[in-house]
């Protein structure tokens, strides 16, 4: 095992990880930009090195400087958390030639995962289902454009390789806006990601966003730990997560979860791994892979009682999973909501001094932030300073404790997005469950038209 870990990240994941890591008997060492000198994990860490000022691209970006920190303070390992660095494959392999180990997957998997060509090429042939579309990336033929898509059928959605975080996705209704978007959308992907390749996929209409979380270790061993719902989106950014996912039936999850962690025996993935798909009218349709810890995480670990982070650092030590897939019992569910310091209903970001902190508990309630009473949120970074995660026997269960759970909540001195979980807590299609990826959106259009009339 690791004697001392970079957590090379921010916000609630570096308090994640190093609580894991505490629990392990492992030192931790936590990089931060001069705005989260104050941040709490900063403080509880064994070691702290500021790597820049508060721009992520001269903190948390910087490569050279989270590859110095962890070269002074004889790190082995550095753990990247979500979001950042977690999935570029160049900063991978440039901790691993710098001589410490990576907590994820190895370079080369994160870059056939990474571009979503590959990765459906890889996902087709370890026999997981994808949606329909072009066979690779799209040629520069506009009238070879044209014939694909009338092959898919309208309308379709335009995807960069390279994109993620719904962004690069440009949806078509007729053939007259295709050639039009498919350019646009090669221009933006060049400029966003600097990968200009293209490719195009039937848009379901009205899908459910579930996802597959897998684990594998070095030795070729792989499970799946159960799926997660998160639907609920805005702006293709998720709101609401739930596990396990409401009125999907539990052999079909079975036959999907065995199919990707096949796939990972396949690819020789190592580590935690989310597969996600869009599901519609009882089909399981890829559309990526995470290759890292999800933020929704922890609904995960409330209904299977496997530490995802720990067994993150234990297969990145070497260890073999002491665990197989029908020792996995998945009891319960479980219901995490997104706290974002923003204005609940207009979402504008909510920086600023947090003047009171009070958070619920009670049974089935855990709460994920590094978030304290006088603490600063800084403007600089995503505005989610938390995660509300309920547990209970059955939904209805984890449902109202959510419902107590967000009553009890208490933050001053910013907004938070706290009034709008709350009135989804009771909203009528939710309770019901299965609401697909536009729900919130048509929800929250709807009223604005109320609210202009």
């Amino acid at each position: 095992m690791f004697e001392k870990i970079l957590i090379a990240n921010r916000g609630e994941i570096a308090l994640r990880v190093l609580r894991a890591c505490r629990e392990l008997g492992i030192k931790t060492v936590a990089v931060h930009s001069e705005a989260d000198t104050e941040a709490k994990y900063v403080k509880l860490a064994d070691e702290s090195v500021c790597i820049g000022p508060a721009p992520s691209g001269l903190s948390y970006l910087n490569v050279p400087a989270i590859i110095s920190a962890a070269e002074v303070t004889d790190s082995e390992a550095i753990h990247p958390g979500y979001g950042f660095l977690s999935e570029n494959a160049d900063f991978a392999e440039r901790v691993e030639q710098s001589g410490f180990v990576f907590i994820g997957p190895r370079p080369d998997t994160i870059r056939l995962m990474g571009d979503k060509v590959s990765a459906k090429d890889a996902m087709k042939a370890a026999g997981v289902p994808c949606v329909p579309g072009s066979d690779g990336a799209l040629p520069d033929d506009p009238k070879e454009i044209v014939k694909i898509a009338r092959g898919i059928g309208y309308p379709v959605i335009i995807k960069a390789a390279g994109g993620g975080g719904g962004r690069g996705m440009r949806v078509v209704h007729t053939e007259a806006a295709l050639i039009n978007a498919v350019t646009t959308t090669r221009s933006e992907a060049g400029a966003a990601f600097g990968n200009p390749t293209v490719y195009m996929e039937k848009f379901l209409e009205n899908p459910r966003h579930v996802e597959i979380q897998v684990m594998a270790d070095q030795h070729g061993n792989a499970v799946y730990l159960g799926e997660r719902d998160c639907s609920m989106q805005r702006r293709h950014q998720k709101v609401i997560e739930e596990a396990p996912a409401p009125g999907i039936d539990r052999k079909l999850i079975a036959k999907i979860g065995e199919r990707c962690a096949e796939a990972c025996r396949k690819i020789g993935y190592r580590g935690a791994g989310t597969f996600e798909f869009l599901y519609e009218n009882g089909e399981f349709y890829f559309i990526e892979m995470n290759t890292r810890v999800q933020v929704e995480h922890p609904v995960t670990e409330m209904i299977t009682g496997i530490d995802i982070v720990q067994t993150q650092i234990r297969v990145a030590a070497g260890e073999k999973l002491w665990f197989k897939q029908r020792d996995l019992e998945f009891r319960g569910h479980a219901i995490e909501c997104r706290v974002n310091a923003e204005d609940p209903f207009k979402f504008t970001p909510s920086p600023g001094k947090i003047t009171n902190w009070h958070t619920p508990g009670g049974p089935g309630v855990r709460v994920d932030s590094h978030v304290y009473n006088g603490y600063t949120v800084p403007p600089h970074y995503d505005s989610m300073i938390g995660k509300l995660i309920t547990y209970g026997d059955t939904r209805e269960q984890a449902i109202r404790r959510m419902r107590i759970a967000l009553s009890e909540m208490a933050v001053g001195g910013i907004k938070t997005n706290i009034p709008l979980h709350q009135e989804l807590m009771l909203d009528a299609r939710f309770i019901e469950g299965g609401t697909s990826i536009h729900y919130l959106e048509h929800k929250l259009a709807d009223r604005n038209e109320v609210k202009k009339s």
